[in-house]
């Protein structure tokens, strides 16, 4: 397990220091405390907590999925009556038999009759609607969740890298005053003294190089989980060690019947089909009943009766024939979907397998040889069996050796990230 250890907040100004000491080290259990004025220690619980409450993605899905419930209530819904009012005066004309003067009211009232598998099927594609919306709430909440943990684990690797190099440009430092003193009393030639202020200037533009990155990673950690612009970001926790992942086909069978995007285009498809059952529904012609009583200066009377239309030129063929191709379009979908989950989760448990042995062979070989050979050559140069070059050459193989296994560590990180974004794994299982 790599431990990777805090580094000041001062790392993201380009002015800092190469060669000013780091903090000590502290314990990965630490919540995220204000140590300083503006300064945030963050542990990978933390960030991931402010990513809940404050991404604007989370709350853009919460809202999707309120409109969902909203329509759902919507489509449950019956039509309102209609009810007329009205009210006047009739006047006599001079004819031989004039109606009678007087006060005139007309009230009536108009109630639309659904028909009832018209009502169900409008109802149930509100429904699948709004599960869909709701498995889109899902799959935003662990695509938040995997780009903060992404952004996390990158900002530590550039931390790790900056320890590499500041390591890297301390050795240089040393060699340059050993060999500064071994040309000034004569026992080396100016050329040693060139090639170790050279290999000064690389080492101190990798360090900040590598600051310039890690001010990057923590740039973009703020905007995932939208931390306070103000606050110093410092990440602190480790790398997911090694853990036995299960196979391949039990994982494939768990991500296409938990993961949200399936159940997303599964839902969408049953709201294609009773649209189109909605759509069917719609043929049968809806009555409205209606109702009215009329008061006249002379007479009263109501009357109650039902009014049908007649599909005669309408049989809604252009809408049903596009409910049916909104089903092939979501049964693509959901089959789309589909290949590329399986693709995806193909992909990261061959990227797990790979890093992880490429972690456990450089750790068990590369990385210890090339460390005894850094301790040799200094060794030797001290007692004057080789020259700089050597040393030199020997610590750019460790440092080589240093970056594949970082590199192999959080290339093993990031696809357990993407297995458990795919549903393969439980968030917050891994060990």
């Amino acid at each position: 397990m790599l431990l990777l250890p805090l580094l000041p907040a001062a790392l993201l100004a380009a002015q800092t220091p190469v060669d000013a000491p780091l903090p000590a080290e502290p314990a990965p259990q630490q919540t995220a405390v204000a140590a300083t004025s503006g300064e945030l220690r963050l542990t990978l619980d933390d960030a991931l907590a402010m990513a809940r409450r404050n991404s604007p993605r989370l709350q853009e899905a919460l809202a999707a999925t309120q409109r969902g419930q909203a329509a759902v209530q919507t489509a449950r819904a019956y039509t309102n009556p209609n009810v007329e009012v009205f009210q006047g005066r009739q006047y006599a004309r001079p004819i031989k038999t004039p109606g009678t003067p007087g006060l005139l009211q007309h009230y009536a009232g108009y109630q639309t009759i659904e028909i009832p598998t018209e009502r169900s099927a409008r109802r149930k594609a509100a429904e699948f609607m709004a599960a869909s919306a709701r498995a889109a709430e899902r799959g935003v909440g662990l695509n938040v969740m995997a780009d903060t943990q992404r952004a996390f684990y990158e900002a530590l690797k550039r931390q790790e890298e900056i320890n590499h190099a500041r390591e890297n440009l301390a050795l240089v430092e040393d060699l340059r005053r050993r060999v500064e003193v071994e040309v000034n009393v004569g026992e080396k030639g100016k050329l040693e003294l060139t090639r170790a202020e050279a290999e000064l200037a690389r080492a101190r533009f990798a360090v900040n190089s590598a600051q310039i990155e890690y001010a990057s990673a923590i740039a973009i950690l703020r905007a995932v989980i939208a931390a306070p612009a103000d606050a110093n970001l410092i990440p602190v926790g480790v790398t997911t060690a090694h853990m036995t992942l299960p196979p391949l086909d039990t994982l494939r069978d768990q991500v296409l019947t938990a993961h949200p995007a399936v159940a997303q285009s599964e839902a969408e498809l049953n709201a294609s089909r009773s649209t189109l059952d909605r759509e069917k529904a719609l043929r049968i012609p809806q009555p409205t009943a209606f109702a009215e009583f009329e008061n006249q200066p002379d007479l009263r009377y109501w009357r109650a009766g039902i009014t049908i239309p007649i599909p005669l030129w309408d049989r809604r063929r252009g809408q049903i024939a596009d409910a049916k191709a909104a089903i092939s379009q979501a049964n693509a979908t959901l089959d789309q979907r589909r290949l590329e989950l399986v693709s995806a989760l193909e992909r990261a448990y061959e990227q797990y397998q790979l890093a992880d042995q490429q972690v456990t062979s450089l750790e068990a070989g590369s990385l210890r040889a090339a460390e005894s050979a850094v301790e040799a050559a200094k060794s030797a140069y001290r007692f004057g069996e080789r020259g700089i070059v050597e040393v030199l050459d020997a610590q750019r193989v460790l440092q080589s050796v240093r970056g594949d296994l970082l590199d192999a560590q959080f290339a093993r990180q990031s696809a357990l990230i993407d297995l458990e974004e795919l549903g393969a794994l439980t968030p917050g299982a891994r060990p």
